[in-house]
């Protein structure tokens, strides 16, 4: 999983004061440095240098400020990543990517790699996440069909040999941080020979799964909070600044389609070449909110018509496809259980382990479904010190 961004702080608008929050530096030095990099950036770009406020922070080492023009036309962002800690070309390069896919990214306006400091533009202040009706679902398809249709877009632009491999290495390593950090570290436990012999035989399987499906463009992250909204005119002009969520949903839901309703992509760094099952079971299996299986059955089947019809790898018969994303969601959800723990733990951050049980339930809801993983069943309610679950429900947590 690529490290996730926290929702948006929003922007004000135009034309209002504002007072922003002292930015805080651990590093003495590297704020000098960001006040001399910012000074010339302002110069050059036309911005308002005395006007900078946190925009966003996520589970890496990188920040987000928002600083404003200087003539009120908008706002910029700001991207701090210490060069010790992030690496910004893959960044640089995925946003490359989708841009030429015909995807709304934000755009690099100036980058000092040695230090770290990058200015973009500014997609927004509010996530997907921020404008979904999680009482009605059928209230999103509008969101959820563009989000499908960003999906098929980056995935026929797909070729060989850009991005690393999503290989049989890196899924081990990413299903390795479940007992590192999840079992041994957060939980406390140490797992038997027979429970380490279970779970590796389960990794085994998964992975074989998993690597059977054909390689595409996979984001990695690609779920509502990394999926941001814009407007363009007439809906909202850029001065009022954000719309309610039922404003949203509302100019979706016209005849058009929400042409006036845009969603841009977020979080992109951790790109791979790799399972073309991995975006749609991230967008429907979200770190974040649980759907019921009929509104994720229905996504996903239009997620699947829309890539048979463009020509797309997939399944011929949606069955089997299910599967497949349910597999390869399983593997995720072990995997971000892992990291959240390992944020919460290493990196100081215990507000993403508050969403832990929703990757518990995911596991054992799919691992009840097949008989093949029946013994990781047993284990994680062994592990959770829970009751083996009847049935087939999959439901909200």
């Amino acid at each position: 999983m690529s490290p996730t961004a926290s929702p948006s702080i929003p922007a004000p608008p135009s034309g209002q004061a504002v007072t922003p929050a002292p930015i805080l530096w651990a590093d003495p030095a590297r704020e000098v440095a960001f006040q001399a990099w910012l000074a010339a950036t302002a110069t050059a770009h036309g911005l308002d240098a005395g006007i900078v406020r946190a925009a966003s922070a996520d589970a890496s080492f990188r920040r987000y400020f928002r600083v404003d023009r200087a003539d009120g036309t908008g706002h910029r962002i700001i991207m701090d990543a210490p060069p010790d800690k992030e690496n910004c070309q893959p960044f640089v390069q995925v946003a490359g990517l989708l841009q030429a896919a015909g995807l709304r990214v934000p755009e690099i306006l100036a980058w000092d790699e040695p230090q770290g400091f990058m200015l973009l533009s500014d997609l927004g202040a509010q996530t997907m996440l921020d404008v979904l009706d999680r009482d009605r679902p059928q209230a999103n398809l509008g969101l959820y069909q563009q989000a499908v249709d960003i999906l098929v877009d980056w995935q026929r632009a797909s070729r060989p040999g850009v991005l690393p491999a999503y290989d049989e290495a890196l899924l081990q390593r990413e299903l390795a941080l479940f007992p590192e950090w999840y079992v041994q570290r957060h939980r406390g436990i140490t797992l038997d020979d027979q429970q380490q012999a279970t779970l590796q035989a389960t990794f085994q399987t998964l992975v074989a799964h998993n690597l059977a499906a054909p390689s595409v463009y996979v984001h990695r992250d690609f779920m509502p909070r990394n999926l941001m909204v814009s407007y363009a005119a007439p809906t909202l002009p850029a001065a009022r600044g954000s719309l309610p969520p039922e404003g949203v949903r509302s100019a979706l839901g016209r005849p058009g389609g929400g042409t006036d309703v845009r969603l841009g992509v977020l979080d992109f760094q951790d790109a791979v070449y790799g399972p073309i099952t991995y975006d749609i079971a991230s967008l429907m299996r979200d770190a974040f909110l649980s759907w019921e299986e009929d509104f994720v059955l229905d996504i996903t089947v239009r997620y699947w018509q829309a890539a048979r019809k463009a020509g797309l790898p997939v399944h011929e018969d949606f069955g089997d496809f299910y599967r497949a994303v349910e597999w390869m969601g399983l593997q995720r959800h072990l995997k971000v259980a892992g990291i959240f723990a390992r944020i919460t733990l290493r990196d100081g951050k215990p507000k993403y382990l508050a969403d832990t049980p929703r990757f518990i339930h995911y596991i054992r809801t799919t691992a009840s479904r097949y008989r093949e993983l029946t013994p990781l069943l047993r284990l994680v309610d062994q592990i959770e010190g829970t009751t083996p679950q009847v049935g087939f429900a999959y439901g909200r947590v």
